[in-house]
């Protein structure tokens, strides 16, 4: 069973329990949401399976007893099969978030999250990636401004290169058309609002 720390409003620590009562009760607690990005100024996106769509390189949340940066090392190997030295990732930002969401029984997933962005360098050429195949479809890899540019509506359409996990290896392919549809963005959120903090951040880091 998967026990979650938990925090009041303003994140002080109350305890832990399990995932389930967590938001079952929509308690207060951390997940980590993980980037990676290149020195070519490009950034990882997975596609993720449930909803086929584009969305941070990994992410999920920060068990009891473990920090952030420990969450991030091991949500990135869970999902894409790769290690990362959780002591030289960079923080961003944490925001709090919120969700009520209907599920098809008929409850509602209450999420009461402190969301935690932080990004690494990805050195790899991208065959390297083995991916949670129940949870993730590929990675895309796309250029940070041309993204930024797209759900600005500066662009209609982007470039994207798609590492997908087969029984005989990595399979890599090219996409000239991808758009802001293909982006998860969930109601009440914006694109930019979701991605834009972090497409700017691996562009200054790269630029610089």
């Amino acid at each position: 069973m998967e026990y979650l720390d938990y925090y009041d409003e303003q994140g002080k620590y109350i305890g832990k329990e399990t995932r389930e009562n967590v938001h079952k009760n929509a308690l207060w607690h951390k997940t980590v949401h993980c980037w990676l990005y290149d020195k070519e100024g490009n950034i990882y996106f997975q596609i993720r399976k449930d909803l086929n769509k584009l969305y941070t390189t990994a992410s999920g949340h920060v068990k009891a007893g473990e920090t952030v940066a420990q969450g991030f090392a091991r949500e990135i190997n869970e999902e894409l099969g790769i290690k990362i030295d959780y002591k030289k990732i960079k923080f961003v930002n944490e925001h709090p978030f919120k969700l009520d969401r209907p599920e098809k029984d008929g409850t509602i997933f209450r999420d009461r999250a402190f969301a935690n962005i932080y990004l690494s360098e990805y050195s790899g050429n991208g065959n390297d990636f083995n991916c949670d195949t129940n949870e993730v479809l590929g990675i895309v890899k796309l250029n940070a401004k041309d993204t930024l540019n797209l759900i600005e509506n500066k662009k209609q359409n982007i470039f994207g290169t798609i590492y997908k996990n087969t029984p005989n290896g990595v399979e890599i392919s090219t996409k000239n058309d991808i758009n802001l549809n293909n982006f998860l963005v969930n109601n009440g959120e914006t694109a930019v609002g979701k991605y834009g903090n972090i497409l700017n951040k691996v562009i200054n880091i790269t630029s610089e």
